[in-house]
């Protein structure tokens, strides 16, 4: 735990799409905590929700969101799920909201880490305690190491210190959090699509003829930005990422052990022995 966390009380989790809040309650509850849903509407499965206590809230409902959270004796939160940035016009105006509008306005004009850091102010400024999940629920995050079967050979190991370096250089411009590197040739970097778009852009560019490369080389490299808060946003794959891999042509992938969020991980590690690929995590 972290010095701000409070072990006693609630832990909310502002749950977005995905698996991910729902391996971190069931960790809490195994950790004998207390963990409760705050399901962003839209984008949490209404189905797996149900099997805890939850509240539904709408993108933008400051003011209902904060509310709920103390009357469920929340203390610390956590943000955990995918969800796609909003437009302004698409947030939910509550009374809370309005009040915080030059705030959210502010943090929408730069990249995630930007607006990631302006939300968490808002909600530090209502007395929450924002945790990340290496606060919570350590197991899921990437351990040092090959997970697979296979482990990266000497030319993997190139692209993978190559697509280490790119993402060092291009991390203050805040872009993206992976690339695409074969036999030393940076081929596709992740913008705002995120990481499945740029497998599909890079199995596009082999069915093309643009990649010459022959299928099994080359490495999809993940890593969070420098001096990134590691409570939000972290690099994230799962079993759809393994078929993302597949679909590309590559030989595997390199991720930063610690920093890095496996989600299904059983599943995930099967479909890439199934494969013949290699994930292996990287020392800081």
């Amino acid at each position: 735990m972290t010095a701000g966390a409070d072990s006693s009380s609630t832990v909310g989790i502002i749950a977005g799409s995905g698996v991910l809040p729902f391996s971190v309650a069931d960790l809490l509850r195994a950790r004998g905590r207390t963990p409760f849903l705050f399901a962003i509407r839209g984008f949490c499965d209404p189905v797996r929700v149900a099997q805890y206590p939850h509240h539904w809230v709408a993108l933008g409902q400051v003011g209902r969101l904060t509310r709920l959270m103390r009357a469920e004796g929340c203390g610390d939160i956590v943000f955990i799920g995918g969800l796609v940035r909003p437009a302004l016009s698409e947030i939910r105006l509550d009374l809370g909201t309005l009040r915080a509008i030059p705030a959210i306005a502010k943090a929408l004009r730069g990249g995630d880490d930007h607006l990631l850091t302006g939300i968490s102010r808002i909600f530090e400024s209502h007395g929450f305690c924002l945790v990340g999940i290496q606060d919570v629920a350590p197991e899921l995050l990437m351990p040092e190491g090959s997970i697979t079967r296979l482990a990266p050979d000497a030319d993997a190991l190139a692209d993978i210190a190559k697509g280490r370096d790119l993402m060092r250089a291009i991390s203050p411009f805040d872009v993206g959090q992976a690339v695409v590197v074969i036999d030393g040739h940076v081929v596709a970097v992740e913008d705002i699509e995120g990481t499945d778009q740029l497998l599909a852009r890079v199995a596009r560019l082999r069915a093309d003829k643009r990649i010459r490369a022959r299928p099994g080389r080359g490495v999809l490299v993940k890593t969070p930005k420098v001096q990134q808060d590691l409570r939000f946003d972290l690099p994230t794959l799962g079993p759809k990422t393994i078929d993302g891999i597949v679909s590309a042509g590559l030989a595997g992938i390199g991720i930063v052990a610690g920093r890095t969020l496996v989600a299904e991980a059983d599943v995930m590690t099967a479909k890439a022995d199934q494969a013949g690929l290699f994930v292996t995590g990287l020392p800081l």
